[in-house]
């Protein structure tokens, strides 16, 4: 597919078209949960001002990305690794959005009215957190400014290009192995930053069910390394 005008409208369609999908494509995790919280995460995509939209042969605009960001490695809860920005819901929230939006412009320091939400996925089981998490999908129809609000917290925020995650190039199969037990999710290694476990699991997800995926070799192995992972 070309990445044309109507290549780049159709991607805030292709997400929308799966808000109202049932939600058997999303990936499940192992190990199961025990009265879990529960939290969501701002799945954000948008246009980059500073990569040009590109004529080649891709299945996404250039100048699409997805907003991430690095959680501190003090943290208890996935410390150190790539997110989405999210957290556990409070009880002054309305709902799932809410509590993505709010979560969002803590972490990130983003305009939520600069947001507008595509739709919320269906819950997922997070056992390592105990978490029920629902991923809202948004599109970023005015951008504003983000960076890392709170560095207890979160000390990078940053928006990748999709076309870079699709990379081939850029995807390989991590292996966490912990007692005995080994965990294997996609992964991606952008520019030495890695992205993998929960998030990587979404976005893999997602850009197989919109179609964006390019073949990749699920073969290629790597284990996670311990600054991934909050241990130095």
């Amino acid at each position: 597919m070309t990445a044309s005008a109507e290549t780049i409208h159709s991607a805030r369609d292709d997400l929308i078209a799966i808000t109202q999908r049932a939600g058997d494509w999303l990936p499940a995790f192992p190990l199961e949960t025990a009265d879990p919280l529960p939290a969501s995460v701002l799945v954000l995509f948008g246009r980059l001002d500073s990569i040009p939209a590109r004529s080649d042969e891709l299945t996404v605009a250039a100048d699409l990305d997805v907003l991430l960001q690095r959680r501190a490695a003090t943290l208890s809860s996935h410390p150190g690794q790539v997110s989405f920005p999210g957290g556990r819901q409070d009880e002054e929230d309305a709902d799932a959005i809410a509590t993505a939006l709010r979560e969002a412009e803590e972490e990130t320091g983003l305009d939520p009215d600069g947001v507008e939400v595509l739709g919320a996925l269906p819950e997922i089981p997070l056992a390592v957190s105990n978490y029920l998490v629902i991923p809202v999908l948004g599109w970023w129809r005015k951008p504003s400014r983000v960076a890392a609000v709170d560095h207890a917290e979160t000390v990078d925020v940053f928006r990748v290009p999709v076309a870079q995650l699709l990379d081939p190039a850029n995807r390989y199969t991590s292996v966490l192995s912990r007692g005995g037990l080994s965990y294997r999710g996609p992964a991606f290694d952008i520019d030495g930053t890695v992205v993998w476990g929960f998030t990587a699991g979404i976005l893999d997800a997602l850009f197989d069910a919109t179609g964006w995926a390019l073949p990749w070799d699920r073969t290629v192995e790597r284990p996670v390394a311990p600054s991934d992972v909050g241990i130095d």
